[in-house]
């Protein structure tokens, strides 16, 4: 068997990577309702890079490229490849923050990929004590 190996460029990369991130953003799911009647519901999907290349490139019939290139690009010298990746890499980021920002969905992978924390915030202030001052020359009350 001869097989034949396709390059892919940066370039190319990042208009799949379009494609990949609308298909994230409009996949729908069924959702059975209480009626017992199925319904699609949106239901968007976080992308990451290693479903990306390993498994949606290749679904797609594209030309692959393994994470290792990838990230050889990500380390690339040349600053057009390597703003192309950091461009992809942005993509992803912004659509898996604003879905676990909006639909609180992937917590585990905001934490791991994404570095978000879960964090309470404690404020700190300096309290004036409270100075009372009182004049036991004049009445509390006036008389009149």
């Amino acid at each position: 068997m001869n097989s034949t190996r396709h390059e892919i460029t940066p370039e190319q990369l990042e208009v799949y990577a379009w494609d990949y991130i609308q298909e994230c953003i409009d996949n729908k799911r069924e959702q059975p309702t209480a009626s017992g009647k199925v319904v699609l519901i949106t239901d968007r999907h976080l992308p990451t890079v290693a479903y990306f290349l390993k498994i949606w490139l290749p679904m797609k019939g594209l030309p692959t490229l393994c994470r290792s290139t990838y990230y050889n690009w990500l380390n690339s010298d040349n600053k057009a490849v390597l703003d192309t990746i950091k461009n992809i890499e942005g993509m992803f980021t912004a659509l898996a923050t604003d879905i676990v920002a909006n639909e609180g969905k992937g917590i585990f992978y905001a934490k791991n990929k994404l570095g978000m924390h879960d964090r309470i915030q404690v404020e700190e202030r300096e309290f004036q004590p409270l100075q009372i001052v009182t004049d036991f020359t004049k009445p509390l009350i006036d008389d009149k």
